[in-house]
């Protein structure tokens, strides 16, 4: 399989989008004022009296010359306030999203199977060990968030530690530490503070023009339209921006697990159980981004941020030499493009005999200990 990790052409990559998607961000700022300068122009500003032939002449173009003398005004003090908005998440998004998660970072005394779990694969590769987080939650998911070493932090769900075995749990691990390595992390972030940066502006426009029943005078309402075409066009390319992250980071990150745990199996097990049961119900959707798997899913998969587990099981099983044992039954529900659905009692018994190959050959092939760990570093 190939190794996501010592990918530099896809680290450099992600390191480039994420200049580019701060970049972006400013652009469609800048955007947003503009429409914001447009509806100021058309609802509340009163002609001057030196630019009335002008207007009565070309209403339109008067209103669109007028918002950008107004952009011109205003881009240092929006400039200023966009690079303050950067400066809050890189500092606080861990903050915000913990606090709509609920979770807490735990230590060796709290989670001890987990927390040598992650040390083990920290020092088996000389990699910095992020902050570890435990989110209470039935659902079976992790991600990690973080801009630089001093931030970065895996959090993992309560139902992923209760249903997947050490293994298991492992993979899923090196998974979002391949994410860390590969500078996947730091982009997805960027792409969150754009979403909730235009979210932000778009809002303030449209709370701006509540009670606001039309236009003031000849030309006005055209002008309004433009505006608010504006609005959705920076709202519409904020989600695509968050699309068009390469849906490959997923594949490569598994590939990654698969090199740090040489243990194919054991990841191709943890997707089939994370399977539909990823699903965080207070996470919105750019949270969902940066989990292992993301159920929610758009239109016919075009908006899908993650590959199916079936495409990323096919590639575990064709790169990495691992063995699907299809669809893992758990007595906690699936959800489908159908919605919620009964296991078969066939599913359940091909579980059984998959959790027992399983359950012997990680017995015969335990996670290393800390000491081997150091071992493998000298």
């Amino acid at each position: 399989m190939v190794a996501a990790y010592g990918l530099y052409t896809h680290i450099e990559s992600n390191k480039r989008r994420s200049i580019g998607l701060l970049i972006g961000l400013f652009f469609l700022v800048y955007l947003m004022t503009y429409a914001g300068a447009l509806l100021a122009e058309a609802l509340f500003v009163n002609v001057p009296v030196n630019n009335l032939d002008e207007y009565l002449r070309r209403p339109t173009v008067y209103f669109v010359r007028a918002a950008w003398r107004d952009l011109v005004v205003a881009l240092p003090w929006v400039t200023a306030g966009t690079a303050v908005w950067i400066v809050i998440g890189y500092y606080f998004h861990q903050s915000v999203i913990d606090g709509i998660t609920g979770a807490n970072d735990v230590t060796r005394a709290q989670e001890p199977r987990l927390y040598d779990l992650l040390e083990n694969l920290c020092i088996s590769r000389g990699i910095p060990m992020p902050k570890l987080k435990v989110m209470e939650s039935d659902a079976l998911n992790a991600f990690t968030t973080g801009l630089n070493t001093n931030q970065y932090s895996i959090t993992v769900t309560t139902g992923l530690m209760k249903w997947l075995n050490d293994s298991e749990i492992e993979s899923v691990l090196a998974h979002e530490l391949t994410h860390i390595r590969n500078g996947d992390v730091r982009m997805m972030i960027c792409a969150v503070v754009i979403v909730g940066a235009i979210s932000f502006f778009g809002e303030l426009i449209f709370r701006s023009m509540r009670g606001i029943r039309g236009g003031r005078g000849k030309g006005a309402g055209l002008v309004i339209l433009i505006a608010l075409a504006i609005v959705a066009l920076c709202w519409i390319l904020s989600v695509v921006i968050q699309f068009a992250m390469s849906r490959k980071r997923e594949l490569l990150a598994d590939a990654g697990s698969v090199e740090l745990t040489k243990r194919p199996d054991a990841m191709i097990s943890a997707l089939r159980k994370i399977e539909g049961r990823g699903e965080l119900p207070d996470a919105n959707s750019a949270i969902m981004e940066l989990c292992v798997d993301n159920p929610r899913e758009g239109f016919d998969n075009i908006f899908d941020t993650h590959p199916s587990v079936d495409s990323r099981v096919a590639a575990l099983v064709q790169f990495g030499g691992g063995h699907d044992p299809g669809p893992i039954a758990l007595p906690i529900p699936v959800k489908s493009r159908e919605g919620d659905k009964d296991e078969t009692e066939a599913q359940l018994r091909a579980s059984r005999a998959w959790e027992a190959r399983t359950g012997k050959e990680n017995a015969e092939d335990s996670p290393p200990t800390k000491a081997e760990s150091r071992n493998q570093i000298l």
